[in-house]
């Protein structure tokens, strides 16, 4: 009896290469494999993705996506390359000993992981609040944020708001001192990424901490939105 598909748009040759990844990859992570083998183009392996519908797909949070981006990319069975901010898409290519198909030649594309490295770097250091000179940890800890597929509007987003509440603290007499480790702002990533406030509100924050800095001190005065004051205001007492 001939074997006969019953949707032929739907055929992704699953074999060795599918037997590999189920070894080799948590349930999670396998199943986000699954669902990016089955939407990636033919030719190329490649999709562009978005963490909020990927999440929605899969029926899993942002934060279990953005794991399983992490691990699938460090047991290289994929390559991610994070959007450079939210209004865009990332990719993300199956790499070839996880793709049943020959792709198609053409050039490769460009590695973005050295340039999200850079502007990490450049955000860290442009604050006179951080004593640094971005060492080898602090390039770890950047590359980790780049194969975790964290965007880096979230990245600097962190910085600001971290150097803003450094500020603040400074203001209600609370001096603890200087940054010196981009690992100070890991905390704020997640909590960056929930807030539910405007563009303005981070127009705002950035106005703050460039006349703190243009002081050389603390600012003088402080002048929040009063309907969305609690991102700044939540590290007042903590510093």
């Amino acid at each position: 009896m001939r074997l006969e598909l019953k949707n032929r748009r739907g055929w992704f040759a699953a074999g060795p290469e599918m037997q590999r990844a189920v070894r080799l990859l948590s349930d999670g992570a396998f199943k986000l494999f699954v669902y990016l083998a089955l939407h990636a183009d033919r030719h190329c392996g490649r999709l562009s993705f978005r963490h909020a519908e990927l999440a929605r797909a899969l029926g899993k949070s942002r934060r279990s996506i953005s794991a399983y981006l992490g691990e699938l990319d460090d047991q290289q069975v994929c390559r991610v390359r994070p959007a450079p901010h939210q209004h865009q898409s990332g990719e993300i290519e199956i790499q070839d000993a996880f793709w049943p198909y020959v792709k198609a030649a053409g050039p490769d594309a460009p590695e973005p992981e050295a340039g999200y490295v850079d502007q990490v770097k450049r955000g860290f250091l442009a604050y006179a609040m951080v004593r640094s000179v971005f060492g080898a940890a602090d390039h770890q800890l950047a590359r980790a944020l780049y194969r975790r597929g964290v965007p880096l509007e979230q990245v600097q987003r962190a910085l600001l708001l971290g150097v803003a509440r450094k500020y603040t603290a400074q203001l209600n007499g609370q001096r603890e001192g200087t940054i010196a480790s981009l690992s100070y702002f890991v905390p704020l990533l997640e909590e960056v990424a929930g807030l539910n406030v405007s563009e303005d509100y981070w127009s705002y924050l950035r106005q703050y901490v460039e006349r703190a800095q243009g002081q050389g001190k603390e600012p003088r005065t402080r002048v929040q939105p009063a309907h969305e004051n609690k991102p700044l205001a939540k590290a007042e007492g903590t510093g």
